[in-house]
């Protein structure tokens, strides 16, 4: 197991026990770190009853809505004042709606919106943030950070090749891959670490809303050389970004998939 004693890290992201956020923060608590969490609002009680039943102190977790500046700049100068300087930060944090997604509720009779007619304040929304918030989060954290910290988001293959069903989300991951290859060069002076893993179709509670989603996963378990991924998976590639193992490494997107994004057709099951 690494040692993360004495580490200090922040998880944003984590909505309930199926936010692959969670997984991580479990994996830096296993490994000795001390972890703090942001929650919504509305995800309070949820939040604190998972820290709770894995032994994760509780005392320094804060409402935080990553749109707003204030509420960040005061949740990790907290969190330094309390804790000392920062080692890690996870950025889970995406959200879109209908409008974004271009999903039909289930039930409804309205047929799902079309790509070309994406909502521009929807969009905004949706960008702010998926994207932009990791801009704003490390700008928000930069003063508390130590040398040669770590900085993590997670994002997806839509990014970069076409899943009709993810649709205007597909342009935020492409987004914030962008913002995260930018503050990797932006962070040179002070060794700060900035990558990004792409994880494979999980089954969390935003994945539940893409359309087609279960199709999606026998697709990939047919497909990917090595199968669907789960949560575990993406939080043991985290862990390795936060350790001095990957003390030389930034700017990278590590594709945690199975091998789905090597692939250029689907292949019939073998098995």
């Amino acid at each position: 197991m690494i040692d993360n004693k004495g580490k200090v890290a922040i998880v944003f992201g984590v909505r309930n026990e199926h936010s692959i956020a969670y997984h991580i923060a479990l994996r830096l608590h296993q490994s000795g770190c001390q972890v703090v969490l942001s929650y919504l609002p509305d995800t309070k009680e949820e939040v604190l009853y998972l820290l709770d039943k894995a032994g994760i102190d509780t005392t320094n977790t804060a409402a935080v809505d990553v749109r707003n500046e204030t509420e960040i700049q005061a949740f990790v100068s907290q969190v330094y004042e309390r804790l000392g300087p920062i080692d890690y930060i996870l950025h889970g944090v995406a959200f879109g709606n209908q409008q974004v997604l271009c999903y039909t509720i289930p039930g409804s009779q309205q047929p799902a919106p079309s790509y070309i007619d994406i909502p521009f304040e929807d969009f905004m929304d949706a960008i702010n943030i998926s994207a932009y918030s990791l801009l704003r989060i490390c700008r928000s954290a930069e003063p508390f950070l130590s040398p040669g910290a770590s900085v993590l988001t997670l994002t997806y293959n839509a990014s970069q090749r076409v899943f009709p069903a993810y649709a205007g989300m597909a342009i935020c991951k492409a987004a914030l891959e962008n913002i995260m290859l930018y503050l990797s060069s932006y962070f040179r002076k002070t060794s700060v670490r900035v990558n990004a893993i792409s994880a494979g179709l999980i089954m969390t509670t935003s994945a539940g809303a893409i359309y087609g989603v279960r199709k999606l996963r026998k697709l990939g378990r047919q497909t990917a050389p090595l199968g669907n991924v789960d949560a575990g998976d993406i939080a043991d590639t985290a862990l390795y970004y936060f350790s001095d193992l990957s003390k030389k490494v930034t700017g990278n997107i590590h594709y945690v998939d199975g091998g789905f994004n090597i692939m250029g057709v689907a292949v019939e099951d073998e098995k």
